[in-house]
């Protein structure tokens, strides 16, 4: 599945790649940045954690013409008016307005680095407004984000997954990928996989092998036991044969549903007291 997506999302993607401060992301986020690049695609880098230079370093041989670097890194908080673009400029309409830079028709790729930058200083309900607005609005083609999920509330990550289409978290080491990528159907697919990244940033990928030994899924939870839950042949036998009292068998069920025309015969005992006169007599009223 990171290979799927590694050849392009749907159009109006979005993906979130979480990491911690265990595990880092970035390199895998520059994987996709590079693998847009290579499809010919625009994209367009919202930076307010690592330099031009950095970036650029990052993605050697890659055909970076077609990446416009929009430098929040160097003042994000526009304490000096040096940077290009400040925190407090994440909107709709600032962010569309980079975008539209590039001269392609297609609309371009977004990729910011990183959202948690923008969470600390712009309420979460503007952001997932912002968000929502670019990934419906055709300004872009996709969002592919960073976000630090350690550093935020376990409800704040929530609810920008669920904006997203296609989720990553880096765990275990920082070689293993659990992704949920939900379709258009609606349905959600999700998986866990082994991967690592190369000098060049190709990410070689494989699913994830189980854990568990098959002679423990085979073993016999019967085995242990000081009773027997087995039946001999000769038992089963006699439990098939038998005859239970509230099952009917044929011979019952016929004879019930079998009609027959009867009498009552009362032949007197010779020990009866029973008076014609009075036949109520031996009642104790």
């Amino acid at each position: 599945m990171l290979h799927d997506l590694l050849q392009g999302l749907d159009a109006g993607g979005f993906l979130i790649i979480q990491d911690s401060c265990s595990y880092s992301g970035r390199r895998l986020l520059w994987s996709f940045i590079k693998a847009a690049l290579n499809r010919a695609e625009v994209v367009h880098v919202l930076s307010f954690e690592v330099s031009e230079d950095e970036l650029k370093n990052g993605l050697q041989e890659s055909p970076i013409e077609r990446l416009h670097f929009h430098n929040a890194y160097s003042d994000p908080l526009g304490w000096t008016s040096r940077g290009a673009f400040t925190v407090d400029q994440f909107c709709v309409e600032r962010v569309a307005q980079l975008a539209k830079q590039s001269s392609r028709v297609k609309p371009p790729i977004l990729v910011i680095d990183s959202l948690s930058w923008v969470l600390r200083h712009v309420s979460p309900p503007a952001v997932c407004k912002t968000l929502q607005q670019l990934k419906n609005g055709g300004f872009v083609g996709n969002l592919i984000s960073l976000l630090h999920s350690d550093m935020h509330p376990r409800g704040m990550v929530g609810s920008l997954c669920q904006l997203a289409t296609s989720v990553i978290t880096v765990a275990a080491g920082g070689d293993q990928a659990k992704i949920t990528r939900r379709l258009k159907s609606g349905k959600v697919l999700q998986d866990e996989e082994l991967f690592s990244i190369k000098d060049d940033l190709t990410v070689v990928g494989q699913s994830k092998p189980s854990r568990a030994d098959p002679q423990e899924q085979e073993a016999d939870p019967t085995a242990n036991l000081t009773f027997n839950l087995r039946l001999s042949d000769t038992e089963r036998d006699a439990k098939e044969k038998l005859a239970l009292p509230f099952v009917f068998s044929k011979e019952k069920k016929a004879a019930l549903l079998h009609t027959s025309s009867g009498r009552i015969v009362y032949e007197p005992d010779a020990n009866d007291d029973y008076d014609q006169e009075d036949p109520d007599d031996d009642l104790d009223v």
